[in-house]
């Protein structure tokens, strides 16, 4: 029988030597396989990448502020390293908050003990601090001086659909990865 290992065994929006080198670690992985992805034609460069399952994994898994690290920092450096340096900088704060609201999900989430609904969970969860992280979006009204039905239509819809279909596929897996890891460990 399994537990989930995501129990918070310290404040919510604690920062520690274990969330700065996590959050740091999950960033460079994100910025790295961030860069394998491809644009959606139609959209307002809006991408299909898969990478963006480490997002929430990082929240459930490293908590809150290594989630929102993680989502921040790793689109920053993916955005400079293909060229449109900061002008997007509202899609990395709406990742960081993906990373980060999934935190909040699962540090209150009590531990599950099947295996197969604890992947259910994570797959649910991850796609619904998707969902709402993703929603920052919206000032793109401001930022593009686009209009709110083009946000929704060719920003965040493809955006919530390339990165929910993610979520939910993979972030599960690496989560089952990780969790035996995680009782090795006693983390």
């Amino acid at each position: 029988m399994s537990t989930d290992a995501t129990a918070p065994r310290e404040p919510v929006l604690a920062i520690s030597s274990r969330t700065v080198v996590f959050g740091a670690v999950g960033a460079a992985l994100y910025a790295v396989l961030g860069l394998f992805s491809f644009l959606i034609p139609g959209t307002q460069s809006v991408a299909v990448r898969p990478a963006f399952a480490l997002v929430p994994f990082f929240g459930k898994r490293f908590g809150v502020i290594a989630g929102f690290f993680v989502g921040l920092v790793g689109n920053a450096i993916i955005d400079l390293l293909q060229g449109s340096g900061l002008t997007w900088w509202n899609w990395s704060v709406a990742n960081g908050l993906v990373g980060a609201i999934a935190g909040l999900i699962f540090a209150y989430l009590p531990p599950i003990g099947s295996e197969a609904l604890r992947l259910v969970v994570t797959a649910l969860g991850s796609l619904l601090a998707t969902a709402i992280g993703l929603l920052f979006v919206i000032t793109d009204v401001w930022v593009q001086g686009i209009s709110l039905t083009t946000v929704f239509t060719a920003n965040y819809g493809p955006a919530l659909l390339a990165d929910g279909i993610a979520v939910v596929i993979l972030t599960p897996a690496l989560d089952a990865i990780w969790e035996p890891l995680s009782k090795r460990t006693g983390r």
